[in-house]
């Protein structure tokens, strides 16, 4: 399905509590959407729960206490991590921390007994961080996962600044486009623009896309901390691949790597274009519906 105005409606005022139960506004084919800050993800659809990057401990905090960037957190977690149940799969798409936590993913275990799909090439990352060998699943772009429910992964090369690959060719760092009922979401991972990415999302027919907008400059990379996308760049790439919606992520919780997101809605208010979009707040649901529900084909701002 490759929706012609995605109807991705916010849902405010839903405590997030650590069973992702779906709000009453989503119907039985929708899809519930939550931003779990940084590049963390949850979503539910017909009973089944994937997280995506969660980022939900302050494992970097600890890491990096003392130094240039301390990565101390600009809001809580949304959830605890050990309150979580009911995950089906957990998605990391590189190994940095703020996807691929071990915080994060030893408070799941206990309660949790979800499968893992991780770049292949950062298996071994894995591992020490926590992930059961016996629930781990490795991949890379151009193959599928399929997931229990229906759920499928194709993943696609994502560039943090640069492509890279391993020694048999895997890619370090990937995006992800899920189909989830009758719902194509893609996330980027962390990543920048590069040759061929709109053509490929094009022949993937995303309807969302969530992308990374807290840029990059010289300071953050030279001192260890590779970019993303702009927000420009972010509206850029949904217009050429032709994704519907763009939703926003990766600001808001470290001070020396974010955007603030009145800019962010400024700069896509002033797009000529039909693209919409979400620059969200940290918990809120947003229900994704297939494309025969009705909407306002001229609403391009959902928060």
């Amino acid at each position: 399905m490759n929706i012609t105005r995605p109807a991705v409606r916010p849902v405010s005022g839903t405590p997030l509590t650590g069973t992702f139960a779906a709000p009453p506004e989503a119907g039985p084919d929708d899809v519930t959407l939550w931003w779990l800050g940084q590049a963390g993800f949850a979503l539910r659809h017909r009973g089944r729960l994937i997280l995506i990057d969660p980022y939900l401990s302050d494992t970097l905090a600890e890491k990096y206490r003392g130094t240039l960037f301390p990565h101390r957190r600009m809001h809580p977690a949304p959830v605890a991590p050990e309150a979580i149940r009911g995950v089906d799969a957990v998605l990391c798409t590189h190994g940095h921390t703020d996807h691929m936590d071990p915080g994060t993913i030893r408070a799941l275990l206990p309660h949790n007994d979800p499968r893992f799909v991780v770049p292949r090439a950062e298996r071994a990352r894995a591992l020490e961080r926590g992930v059961p060998a016996t629930r781990l699943t490795g991949t890379t772009a151009g193959e599928r996962v399929e997931l229990d429910g229906g759920i499928t992964v194709e993943p696609v090369p994502a560039a943090h600044e640069h492509l890279e690959q391993d020694e048999n060719g895997d890619h370090r760092f990937l995006g992800y486009v899920l189909t989830v009922g009758e719902v194509r979401v893609y996330h980027s991972g962390d990543c920048v623009p590069y040759d061929g990415q709109s053509e490929l999302l094009r022949s993937l027919r995303a309807d969302v896309a969530l992308l990374p907008v807290n840029g990059r400059d010289r300071h953050r990379t030279e001192n260890g901390v590779p970019g993303n996308f702009t927000v420009r760049e972010a509206a850029e790439l949904c217009e050429a691949a032709g994704i519907p919606h763009l939703l926003c992520h990766h600001f808001g919780l470290f001070d020396f790597n974010t955007v603030d997101p009145e800019d962010a809605r400024d700069a896509l208010r002033r797009r000529a274009t039909p693209l919409s979009w979400t620059v969200p707040r940290v918990g809120d649901a947003h229900v994704l519906a297939p494309s025969d529900t009705p909407g306002d084909p001229t609403a391009k701002e959902d928060r």
